[in-house]
């Protein structure tokens, strides 16, 4: 599967197409506007001939007047404060983009003549207190940024994409607000629809190469992984899924990838899926975490991640099912082959050092035996000590999965530290090295305890 075959990930969600249906057919007096001096005649003018064209004649109205409808657009988006007109605006914006993804350069050229960027009008507006125009215009800013000219950048690029992350990371949105007919709060179903529609937004990004080295930047595999980890909705795990799978076309990003727990993450939701673009995109994104490995080592780690994940036995496990998709049969092939060529080469050491860089380790009776560790436990310094700084990671973690807390409102989080260092202090080296003896302890081991203590 590639991305021109993918599914448009500009698709409204059922409640922004129900309330964008319901917003064009309410019609804006311009002209009392313009009776209250609040818009200028030529911006009158221009928007009621605009929001009555055809499509065709839109056109000839966009290739002749663009500077003019870029300009009107903004200008009453500026001046008029009254939710319902910035609504319409904003969905008149989003469908004369949706019609003809070149339109977007409107916006540009007139930001250029302004000294501006095309999406710094509409960032603003992510901090408006009604949801549908608060999401309306991050879909308007993720078009621009993913089918403009120009890349966003910097402090703007930063505060969309942590936007994004404080949205995802709640999996709901911050607040109350009015439901898709204007009236009292909103339920936890059109909840998780305005959440599908930032996961959107981020599909649309991440279509961007240069985007994708910028979300992993800013610890957005962090969110992705919490996402999918955080039972969420068939929905939100299809483009979730679909936001690694574009990451993983990059052989740099896969390398990066490495540090996050993406492939458990996946198998579990691959193990309990029932929906067949949800296995059809976890399957594409595994192929590719393994075919645009740039290393053989990068390719085998990720291969025993998902060995240790039970991936290849899921996989034995659809392969006896019937596809008319050839996307899943072709992957299916690939990633049986690939892993069942890595099982081959597959010894106690790797899959136990598989297993701890995940996050869970089995302790199985090959991992119990003194001889494995008579073998192996110098390995364990191998790579800077790469596998004993796995506390590291579960300070990092544990920070991380406080931080998204304390993002929520009306919320908490009580941490308890203690510390062991003091303990030392009462330990009498001598006596704890006769116990250790009487345990079994190897007699050398003992003695670098006592070095150690003394």
């Amino acid at each position: 599967m590639d991305i021109r075959g993918a599914v448009d990930a500009a698709v409204p969600t059922n409640i922004i197409a129900a309330k964008a249906a319901e917003v064009r057919a309410n019609k804006v007096n311009w002209q009392s506007y313009l009776q209250g001096q609040m818009i200028s005649a030529e911006d009158c003018e221009f928007i009621k001939k605009f929001e009555v064209a055809h499509s065709e004649e839109k056109q000839t109205i966009l290739t002749n007047e663009g500077h003019q409808c870029a300009r009107t657009f903004l200008n009453l988006m500026a001046h008029i404060s009254k939710e319902q007109t910035v609504q319409y605006i904003l969905t008149l914006i989003d469908d004369t983009l949706q019609e003809n993804h070149q339109r977007v350069n409107i916006f540009f050229d007139y930001a250029k003549k302004t000294k501006n960027t095309a999406w710094s009008y509409f960032l603003p507006m992510l901090n408006r207190q009604d949801l549908f125009t608060v999401h309306m215009a991050a879909r308007i800013i993720a078009k621009l940024a993913a089918w403009g000219r120009d890349l966003m950048e910097g402090s703007d690029l930063n505060y969309y994409f942590n936007w994004i992350k404080t949205q995802l990371s709640s999996q709901k949105l911050h607040g109350t607000g009015p439901d898709s007919t204007g009236h009292g709060t909103i339920s936890p179903s059109d909840s998780s629809q305005y959440v599908q529609c930032v996961a959107g937004c981020l599909q649309l990004m991440l279509r961007v190469n240069e985007y994708r080295f910028a979300w992993v930047e800013a610890d957005g595999v962090n969110c992705i992984t919490a996402v999918l980890s955080n039972k969420c909705g068939f929905q939100l795990q299809y483009q979730m899924g679909f936001c690694v799978w574009l990451l993983a076309f990059n052989s740099q990003l896969c390398e990066q990838l490495r540090r996050y727990n993406v492939v458990p993450a996946l198998s579990d939701i691959l193990q309990e899926s029932v929906k067949e673009k949800v296995t059809r995109i976890i399957l594409a994104a595994f192929r590719n975490l393994l075919e645009k490995s740039a290393d053989r080592e990068t390719h085998q780690e990720y291969a025993l991640a998902m060995i240790q994940c039970k991936v290849l036995k899921q996989l034995e496990n659809l392969d006896q099912q019937k596809y008319d998709d050839e996307d899943i049969t072709e992957d299916l092939k690939f990633l049986l082959e690939s892993l069942g060529e890595s099982v081959q080469d597959l010894s106690s050491f790797d899959e136990y050092s598989s297993e701890l860089k995940s996050g869970r380790l089995e302790w199985s009776p090959v991992h119990k035996s003194e001889k494995f560790w008579r073998e192996n436990a110098v390995r364990l310094n191998e790579k800077n000590y790469e596998l004993l700084k796995s506390t590291d990671d579960a300070i990092s973690t544990t920070l991380h999965t406080a931080l998204t807390h304390l993002d929520k409102r009306n919320t908490y989080v009580r941490m308890l530290f203690i510390d062991y260092s003091s303990a030392f202090n009462t330990i009498v080296p001598s006596k704890l090295v006769i116990k250790l003896e009487t345990l079994g302890l190897d007699p050398a081991l003992c003695n670098w305890v006592l070095d150690f203590l003394t």
